[in-house]
């Protein structure tokens, strides 16, 4: 095809995906060495060299799909055959999705999968999943079984990954045999480690975040290793059972919300609706980090009352972590009273255990919503820091004890703004003795 120049020099795992004709291949490894790239590649390539495929690249929603993985699809894939007219984007219509269309016939649908009306009403020959960790085993068979399109010799669906904890449905399937997992390494990105070894510039940079990495993330991101949290807890929470799909909440339900400040940390405000029967949906949350109050204030009413006009039900209270300044900013802005939330925390967790487990019904009494976070923070998930709640939540631990002593009983103070602001919303719900302190 003329005019599309295409540089790539695939090294280890990413030459692996290159030769599989597996029917389903995932690259996992930690983070920094060229997965999601590889498998952009491998696409891009596929829809260039073959006339007439349908292929997908997908994420879990569509607003981190835009923000991150074709960010550099543009950039860093596609940008000479875009630059010279070989690929063109196509923003979607009422009946197809977003597209990248090739003159010679082919198409690279686009979507995310909280909006899966479009991108599954086709058949594909290849599909790529960005941050496969964040999908459920549901959303990944149900893509497979749009695998038919027939045009390309092989049919397969790919995805890239940072490893998380062992008992992942990726890591499961793996290890029945049932996918093929490819590690992919730091030596396996030229942008990073030259031929001989050494690290760039740019590596340089990038591993020394790495390498300030503590606990579980160190292990994950910058070892690659599928790694338990010691120590976790919640040690019941299970993201397949207690992360729902936004459509579990009904608009009439009670709303709350509730607020840990932040500037440097992140600021979190959380939506949670509860449902006749008493349980807590954490429905929506904006996780930010360098805005002030003000500029939250007004980013939760664009979010609950765009032009002035409420969609959401009213917060039945606003619950705030205890800074009297903060809170009377927020209160100026929003045009609400807030309350003071009950901040011991050995209580706040036992009862936030005790929601996640079954209830006699087999039902937990606490889910976390899919996509719930909006606007997420660029600068954060760049520092490969938590960037919502449930993040937080799979690396939640106890403080351990020093050598000879006792454990405290307390969990590490890094990385648990959601998770407070979560204690907060049950304490108020299940331990009814937060301090009397409501600003008018």
């Amino acid at each position: 095809m003329s005019g599309a120049v295409v540089r790539y020099e695939p090294r280890g795992a990413a030459r692996q995906l290159f030769h599989s004709r597996d029917s389903e291949v995932v690259m996992a490894g930690a983070a920094g060495t060229g997965k999601s790239l590889a498998c952009l590649f491998r696409v891009h390539l596929a829809a260039l060299s073959t006339p007439g495929i349908r292929c997908l690249i997908a994420r879990k929603t569509g607003v981190s799909l835009g923000s991150t993985t074709l960010v550099s699809f543009e950039k860093k894939v596609a940008a000479a055959a875009l630059a010279a007219g070989v690929v063109t984007w196509f923003g979607g219509s009422a009946r197809e999705a977003p597209s990248y269309r090739y003159s010679n016939g082919s198409t690279i649908n686009v979507g995310g999968l909280d909006k899966p009306e479009k991108v599954l009403s086709s058949e594909y020959d290849l599909i790529f999943v960005d941050e496969a960790t964040e999908i459920t085993i549901t959303d990944w068979e149900t893509l497979g079984t749009r695998l038919r399109n027939g045009v390309l010799s092989w049919q397969q669906q790919i995805a890239a990954c940072n490893p998380v904890h062992p008992t992942h449905w990726i890591k499961q399937r793996a290890n029945a045999g049932q996918l093929t997992l490819l590690t992919s390494l730091h030596r396996d990105n030229p942008a990073y480690v030259n031929a001989d070894g050494t690290l760039t510039r740019a590596g340089t940079d990038y591993m020394a975040k790495l390498d300030a990495l503590t606990g579980v993330r160190r292990l994950r991101l910058r070892d690659g290793i599928w790694a338990a949290a010691e120590g976790l807890v919640y040690e019941e929470f299970n993201p397949a059972l207690h992360v729902v799909k936004q459509d579990a909440v009904r608009p009439e339900w009670t709303r709350w919300w509730c607020i840990d400040f932040g500037y440097t940390n992140p600021f979190v405000w959380q939506e949670w609706a509860e449902d006749p029967d008493g349980r807590l949906y954490l429905y929506r949350e904006i996780y930010r980090t360098k805005r002030l109050v003000e500029d939250h204030a007004r980013d939760i009413l664009a979010l609950v009352a765009p032009d002035g006009q409420w969609t959401s039900p009213r917060p039945r209270a606003i619950i705030c972590d205890h800074d009297a300044e903060d809170r009377a900013t927020l209160e100026r802005h929003l045009g609400m009273g807030t309350s003071a939330a009950h901040k011991t925390v050995k209580d706040g967790i036992q009862s936030a255990q005790s929601r996640l487990r079954p209830a006699g019904d087999g039902k937990p009494r606490l889910y976390l919503c899919e996509g719930a976070r909006v606007d997420p923070d660029a600068a954060l998930a760049e520092a490969k820091k938590p960037t919502c709640t449930e993040e937080e939540a799979v690396g939640y631990v106890w403080e351990p004890p020093k050598p000879g002593g006792q454990p405290k009983e307390q969990p590490v103070k890094q990385d648990d703004h959601g998770m407070d602001a979560m204690r907060y919303m049950v304490a108020e719900r299940d331990l009814g003795s937060r301090p009397r302190l409501r600003r008018l």
